[in-house]
């Protein structure tokens, strides 16, 4: 591997679509190896553009605006780290020879429920809970009826779970009709999925190069509205449960091709595992992983990109806790006691501009025995201000 030294006329350039807080740590592994990284998002001084060598601002569902964005910079390697990316852009760029992370079709399959959950379960013969798409109240109440309640409502395309909702009886409908068609994201088509009534869920952060595929220790999470808000490593399951987790996590990256870091969502009952969903990237629940391996996601996911080695060594459990702020500010400040940073334990801020109500602003990070470092978490992150 060369490597190179950034803002030359031979620098490896990567460009990331997308510059929140995950974006922001790719940056910065991305800086440790000498790498060039070109940020874009939607707003200005997103997380990603503060450690970036450059920035822009763009609509990024723009087809113009991104092809040419792209073709300006010339990166080697292009990053997406949202869903709400005009797609017909990145299969055009791709076909023009640029190189797409982990693959044009891929982000297209993953970007929206529709595509992945009809690639898994029809295309793979992956084992998903029952599910219909709809595009009107009067189809919703029908399908919800006929996969019996409750149900999972949500947009074919979101992102951190906005837009999602559990009916537990038709009178809930009307309700999870409006927050899905007031997402942030696609919401011109939503999915009716049945509730397995599962034991846990867990992340398998699955990393791929050219030459192997590497699993992370499953990763638990608890979730709020569909948006996590604490994670853990490693989650507790039996070896039949966690063999079947790897096989199916390797058989969706496998059919979604290319390389880099894939989030692979799972519900889990007894020993038996269900496929929910895969983002090819890193993922928010991922974010324990900055305290419990010598490696964490993001830095797998660029030596995946580079083809690098996977190797990694796993130090210990650990527990990673979401702060978000109840506060609307231009200016956000966060109060974080000192106590906070202790042996086994700190605080990152994401640097995000503007607060407001629920926005994820900050993640404690303890390495302690899962149990422990669960009420540790809870405790510190109700003390932030």
């Amino acid at each position: 591997m060369i490597f190179t030294s950034p803002l030359k006329s031979n620098s490896i350039k990567i460009m990331l679509l997308g510059s929140g807080e995950l974006g922001k740590e790719v940056a910065i592994e991305a800086q440790r190896l000498g790498l060039e990284v070109v940020a874009v998002d939607r707003y200005e001084n997103a997380p990603a553009h503060l450690v970036a060598h450059k920035s822009y601002v763009i609509d990024m569902k723009n087809r113009e605006q991104l092809i040419e964005v792209i073709q300006k910079e010339k990166p080697n390697y292009i990053l997406p780290e949202i869903e709400a990316i005009n797609i017909d852009a990145l299969l055009e760029i791709e076909e023009s020879g640029f190189t797409v992370i982990p693959n044009a079709k891929a982000v297209h399959k993953t970007m929206n429920r529709k595509n992945i959950r009809k690639f898994a379960h029809e295309d793979l013969g992956l084992a998903t809970s029952k599910y219909f798409f709809v595009s009107t109240f009067k189809d919703m109440k029908e399908s919800a009826i006929k996969i019996g309640f409750p149900v999972v409502i949500k947009p074919v395309m979101s992102s951190s779970g906005h837009g999602q909702s559990i009916a537990k009886s038709i009178d809930d409908l009307e309700n999870s009709w409006e927050l899905a068609k007031n997402a942030r994201g696609d919401s011109s088509e939503l999915i009716v999925e049945e509730f397995i009534n599962f034991d846990y869920e867990i992340t398998l952060l699955t990393v791929k190069n050219s030459s192997e595929t590497v699993f992370c220790e499953p990763i638990g999470h608890i979730q709020k509205d569909g948006d996590y808000i604490f994670s853990w490593q490693p989650m507790e399951m039996s070896e039949i449960a966690k063999e079947k987790s790897k096989f199916i996590a390797k058989k969706i990256t496998d059919g979604l091709g290319g390389r880099g870091l894939f989030g692979v969502e799972l519900f889990v009952k007894g020993d038996e595992v269900y496929f929910s969903e895969v983002s090819p990237r890193p993922h928010d629940t991922g974010m324990v992983t900055m305290i419990t391996q010598s490696q964490s996601e993001f830095a797998l996911h660029l030596r995946a990109v580079l083809d690098l080695p996977l190797d990694y060594i796993f130090y210990g459990s650990g527990v990673s806790g979401a702060f978000k702020t109840q506060e609307t500010s231009f200016s956000p400040t966060i109060q974080v006691p000192k106590n906070t940073f202790s042996k086994n334990s700190y605080f990152r801020a994401f640097g995000k501009p503007e607060s407001h109500k629920d926005r994820r602003m900050g993640v404690v990070l303890i390495f302690d025995e899962v149990e422990k470092g669960l009420k540790q978490a809870e405790k510190l992150i109700s003390e932030i201000i």
